[in-house]
């Protein structure tokens, strides 16, 4: 499968290094080694292979390479001025791609800079776009696909976006990936890079996030659940999110809105472990507009934010996303048709936002509302990434 990202990396690679983050089995092995076929003497290095690790640390390469992937690097703690020096004395050389299961972007800070010398992509699961193999343009806007394929909706609904499960369409090996995946993401992935010791309590807090998704998340309540500090659960989901395990948007601060709370809502990067219904359609929303404003910012440079609606008299709204410093939409997701949300209608009015939408999990709708509407919401995420 080619994935959406392939001919942006493919262009960016002749200017300047380009880093991919992303979860784990996401794709970015499979990712650079397609993109390395493409080049005459690709050289492939793994941070985790005893040999590579050598040849990454002696910059030794193999004669005529032209084109060099670092997976895994950042785990060396040196990592960035290695690649900045392996980037400024060689660059004329070969290309560099570098892939790793963490927000390569955070490592940055400290040390040698490496901004200015890398492309950043963040590589997300599969989309209901991305299947429909329906690139996004942001001079066209969003488009909406009008025949999508009631099956490949629903095995996105139920078997997720990461690639191995999708392709495969088996629930027991759904369930077995699942369990892998998280135990992985602990014992190696958060072992290798953090100081966090307490890995089994950490394991918990894995399993009880799916039970908070969309709704607001007190670390307070986690912190009496655990039996540890607030300090320590503000570490701990600070290096999950480091990890692409989950991510948090928080309330939107407008002059115009009035909320006394500021605690996010969390969700998942893997949202087939969630039970209830109405959080995992959440949470499926929630990952598609996360792609769609992280490919704004990563491919057009275009600063982009997700956040959610909330005011003092508790009036919400699901999402609210922001590109350059605007409100480009705001919406409501709903498992069925149903009346239209007073909280969406308030905040479209109150705020003078152009675009909103009601959102439901119900195939066939899509109506007007005096200026809202009312759609199912694979028609409406076809339009984006």
């Amino acid at each position: 499968m080619k994935r959406y990202l392939e001919p942006l990396i493919r262009e960016d690679l002749a200017k300047k290094m380009v880093f991919i983050g992303g979860p784990r089995q996401v794709g970015k092995t499979t990712l650079a080694q397609n993109i390395a076929q493409t080049y005459a003497q690709p050289t492939y290095l793994n941070w985790d292979s005893r040999d590579d690790k050598q040849a990454i640390l002696d910059s030794t390469f193999v004669g005529g390479t032209t084109l060099v992937v670092f997976n895994e690097v950042h785990k060396y703690r040196d990592w960035k001025n290695h690649l900045k020096g392996v980037y400024d004395t060689r660059k004329g050389d070969f290309a560099i791609l570098v892939t790793g299961s963490a927000r390569l972007d955070l490592y940055q800070k400290g040390g040698d800079s490496l901004l200015g010398r890398y492309f950043y992509y963040r590589l997300h699961p599969l989309s209901i776009a991305e299947l429909l193999n329906r690139p996004y343009d942001r001079a066209v806007g969003m488009v909406f696909a009008t025949d999508i394929p009631a099956a490949l909706w629903q095995d996105l609904v139920t078997f997720g976006g990461f690639p191995e499960v999708y392709e495969a369409k088996n629930l027991r090996d759904l369930k077995r990936w699942h369990h892998d995946r998280e135990k992985r993401l602990v014992q190696e992935d958060i072992r290798d890079v953090s100081n966090i010791r307490d890995l089994g309590t950490l394991e918990i807090l894995t399993a009880l996030l799916p039970q908070r998704v969309g709704s607001l998340f007190s670390m307070n309540t986690l912190t009496q659940d655990l039996k540890v500090t607030h300090k320590t659960i503000s570490h701990w989901m600070d290096t999950l999110e480091q990890m692409y395990f989950c991510y948090r948007i928080y309330p939107y601060q407008h002059s115009m809105l009035k909320s006394l709370r500021k605690e996010p809502k969390v969700y998942l990067w893997d949202y087939t472990g969630i039970k209830d219904t109405g959080a995992k359609y959440e949470n499926i929303v929630a990952n598609h507009l996360l792609k769609y404003i992280n490919y704004l910012t990563d491919v057009y440079g275009i600063p982009a934010e997700l956040y959610f609606l909330r005011d003092r008299e508790q009036r919400e709204v699901d999402f609210c996303v922001v590109a350059d410093g605007e409100v480009e939409f705001i919406l409501e997701v709903k498992s069925t048709k149903s009346p239209i949300s007073p909280h969406l209608r308030y905040f479209k009015e109150k705020m003078a936002v152009k675009q909103a939408y009601q959102l439901v999990f119900e195939p066939g709708v899509d109506e007007d509302h005096n200026g809202i509407r009312q759609m199912s919401a694979d028609v409406f995420l076809s339009g984006l990434v």
